[in-house]
């Protein structure tokens, strides 16, 4: 699982980048993943593979472009499913 930290006025500044991540999510295997926060703060975002994940931060527009201030993945065991 990847998980982004993002600058405060994430909203305001994805529009221009936004299209391009959402298309290179879908390029590296995202699996699934979204904003967290309520004002928006950061995502979680859920690949197969570290690898998948390592290469889509290398690539992603909002990393590039300073919309991300922290990044990490971690791996995740899912433990239920309904």
């Amino acid at each position: 699982m990847l998980r982004y930290d993002y600058v405060d006025d994430i909203l305001e500044r994805r529009g221009a980048y936004r299209e391009q991540h959402l298309a290179l999510l879908t390029e590296h295997g995202c699996m699934m993943g979204g904003a967290i926060g309520d004002p928006v703060h950061g995502a979680l975002i859920v690949f197969e593979t570290a690898a998948q994940a390592e290469a889509f931060t290398r690539v992603d527009p909002y990393v590039a472009n300073g919309l991300v201030t922290e990044q990490r993945i971690e791996p995740w065991a899912l433990a239920i499913r309904s």
